[in-house]
C-alpha cells in the first residue's frame, strides 16, 4: 500500500523536529557572568510567542509556541500544530537556577493518525531519567546539563545572552527515546535572512551528523533573544523547512531588525 502524502508529511515534520532537538543547549558558559544571581538569569528568559510555518514535501503545517512563566517561578514550553487528521503536541515544564534550565518533565503526543507518545521525566537528586519510549520505559543516566528535547532550546537562549561572543561550537546532551544523545552545532557565519516579518540578522549554526545525506541548520535572532528564526533538515534529499511567521516577546510583536533593513 502506497504512503499518504498527509502521513509523509507528518513523518518528514517529526524528522525536522529532531533538528529542533539537536540545536539548543550551549554546553560552553565561557565569557558567562557567574555572578549573575538566579532572578536575574530568570529574568533574561521572557515569555514569548511564536508562529512558524514548516513545509516539507509540497506540503505546510503551522506550528505554535508558547512560553509561560507563573508566578512561583516555573516555565511551560509548548509547541504543536495539526494538519486534517492529524496533529502533534509538546510540553515541557523546567525552572531556571543560576543561569541553568532545570528540567522536570516532558511529553510529545501526536494525534489522529499518528498516535505516538512519548515522556521524559527528571527527579531532582537523582541520578536517573525516565523515559517512555514505543510504549517502554527506560532508565537513563542523568548528568547535569542533560535535557529533554523541548527545553533544552530554551537552555541555548539564556546561554547565548549571557555569553560575551556567542559565535562558539554549542554541545548538546538530550535525553530521548532509549537513550541520551550527545550533538554538536558549529557557528557558520553571520547573515540577514528575509522572513514574512521582514529581514532579520541571525546567526547561523549547523549539527554535524556522521551521515553525509544529513544535513541540520539553524538560524537565531540576537536582536529576538536568540529566539529560533529558521531550521532545515535534509535526509534523504527531502528537506524540511521551518521559518517564523508571527511571534512577540513579553507582549511586544516581533518586527523586522533595524540593522538588517
Amino acid at each position: 500500500m502506497m504512503r499518504s502524502p498527509l502521513l509523509s508529511l507528518c513523518s518528514a515534520l517529526l524528522v525536522g523536529l529532531s533538528l529542533q532537538a539537536g540545536a539548543a543547549r550551549a554546553g560552553d558558559t565561557s565569557g558567562a557572568s557567574e555572578a549573575a544571581s538566579a532572578s536575574a538569569t530568570a529574568a533574561l528568559l521572557k515569555p514569548y510567542k511564536a508562529a512558524y510555518r514548516t513545509s516539507a514535501r509540497g506540503m505546510s503545517v503551522t506550528l505554535d509556541r508558547e512560553l509561560k512563566r507563573d508566578d512561583e517561578g516555573s516555565y511551560t514550553l509548548t509547541n504543536g500544530g495539526s494538519l486534517l487528521v492529524v496533529g502533534l503536541h509538546e510540553v515541557a515544564v523546567f525552572r531556571v537556577e543560576a543561569g541553568h534550565i532545570q528540567p522536570r518533565s516532558y511529553i510529545y503526543q501526536g494525534t489522529g493518525l499518528i498516535n505516538r507518545r512519548r515522556e521524559v521525566h527528571f527527579t531532582p537528586g537523582s541520578d536517573v531519567v525516565r523515559s517512555l519510549y514505543k510504549e517502554e520505559w527506560y532508565e537513563l543516566p542523568y548528568s547535569p546539563g542533560t535535557l529533554d528535547r523541548l527545553s533544552q532550546q530554551e537552555q541555548v537562549r539564556l546561554d547565548l545572552l549571557q555569553r560575551d561572543e556567542p559565535r562558539q561550537t554549542v554541545s548538546v546532551s538530550i535525553a530521548d527515546g532509549k537513550r541520551v544523545k550527545d550533538y554538536e552545532l558549529t557557528y557558520v557565519a553571520d547573515e540577514i535572512l528575509d522572513t514574512p516579518l521582514g529581514p532579520v540578522n541571525t546567526l547561523h549554526f549547523e549539527r554535524l551528523h556522521d551521515d553525509p545525506e544529513r544535513e541540520s541548520d539553524i538560524w537565531l535572532a540576537p536582536a529576538w533573544d536568540y529566539l529560533i528564526v529558521k531550521t532545515i533538515h535534509v535526509e534523504d534529499d527531502k528537506p524540511v523547512e521551518m521559518i517564523i511567521s508571527a511571534g512577540s516577546i513579553d507582549g511586544k510583536a516581533l518586527e523586522a531588525d533595524a540593522e538588517a533593513l
